[in-house]
């Protein structure tokens, strides 16, 4: 893929899949802003499309963008091995997906409820607020007014 790097080709906000990016940022890093899309993927996309992961992003053509868009949303097509996408084995379908933008928040937000009205123990910690994960409860992620140690007069 040869670039050609003339001023007035350069944009200085790129639209991917329904996220702005800055131009200035090399494409690895700027498609890392997408939500749903990390540092790996993101160089992955760019091995498979032939594209230099250095590059700003401000020099891609809108055909480069149409296949960066097309390569996020179908990596199966592409070739793209099924361990890096952040849905596998989906709970309704079965299938591997990879989910980015308003799509992967929604299917989070299943996922809580689904646990939630099934009763598991990590529903149950995201239902009263708690922390879910095992981090300890003691000292941090306290709700209301900091408490603090009366001083005597």
């Amino acid at each position: 893929m040869v670039c050609t790097m003339s001023s007035q080709e350069f944009r200085y906000i790129v639209r991917i899949a329904g996220t702005d990016i800055p131009g200035e940022l090399s494409l690895a890093w700027g498609l890392s802003k997408i939500k749903g899309v990390g540092y790996n993927f993101a160089v992955a996309v760019c091995r498979v499309l032939g594209l230099d992961p250095m590059m700003k992003i401000g020099f891609l053509s809108d055909a480069d963008v149409e296949r960066i868009e097309d390569a996020i949303r179908n990596p199966q097509k592409y070739g793209i091995p099924s361990w890096m996408y952040n849905r596998r084995k989906d709970y309704e379908t079965g299938q591997d997906l990879h989910l980015v933008g308003p799509d992967l928040i929604y299917y989070v937000r299943q996922d809580i409820e689904r646990e939630i009205r099934i009763r598991s123990w990590r529903g149950i910690r995201h239902a009263l607020g708690y922390k879910v994960r095992g981090q300890r409860t003691h000292t941090t992620g306290r709700l209301g007014p900091t408490v603090g140690v009366k001083r005597r007069r």
